[in-house]
């Protein structure tokens, strides 16, 4: 089992962090996989369940993610039901420090194949997603820190049409 960890501090509130971390929309700038079953926008919560298709080095994959873990705004945890993958599991863990707000991803993922998977985990798949947990905070950061956060976070009951809808109306009587 390979184990990576990543973390970056963000000048942004703790639950404004958590909840742009929940969007599925976000998580797809990220993933470059789109949602095909199961919760298809918005935030995700405890149980959601999804599934991503796209293309990952150079073949086509699905990844069935189940939402097992989640404590608004301190912790959620996604594991994968389904995929390429022998075991793969993700906490995402939210502290406030000082004002600001620590992100740290932990991601526990093991490959079928024995030792060729080993192989493959270490020059291929494990500089893959340390990349893309950087490329995830740096995103994250810009989006908390900056102006644009509040579109991506549709509370339920809203939809994202509402929230553009009341974005717009803002912007108009300003």
């Amino acid at each position: 089992m390979f184990r990576l960890k990543e973390s970056m501090h963000v000048n942004a509130p703790i639950d404004r962090c958590f909840l742009l971390s929940t969007s599925i929309e976000i998580v797809q700038q990220t993933l470059h996989m789109t949602p095909v079953s199961g919760q298809l926008s918005g935030l995700i919560v405890d149980g959601s369940r999804l599934m991503w298709r796209g293309w990952k080095f150079g073949m086509p994959v699905k990844h069935e993610t189940l939402i097992t873990g989640y404590d608004r705004p301190h912790f959620f945890q996604d594991t994968m039901a389904s995929g390429m993958f022998k075991q793969f599991q993700h906490d995402h863990r939210f502290e406030e420090v000082d004002g600001r707000t620590l992100l740290v991803d932990i991601v526990r993922f093991s490959l079928p194949l024995g030792p060729l998977g080993k192989i493959v985990a270490k020059t291929i798949v494990i500089p893959h997603v340390l990349d893309t947990m950087l490329k995830r905070f740096e995103l994250l950061k810009r989006l908390a820190e900056g102006d644009d956060w509040e579109r991506y976070i549709v509370l339920p009951g809203e939809s994202s049409v509402t929230s553009r809808l009341a974005d717009e109306v803002a912007r108009i009587q300003s």
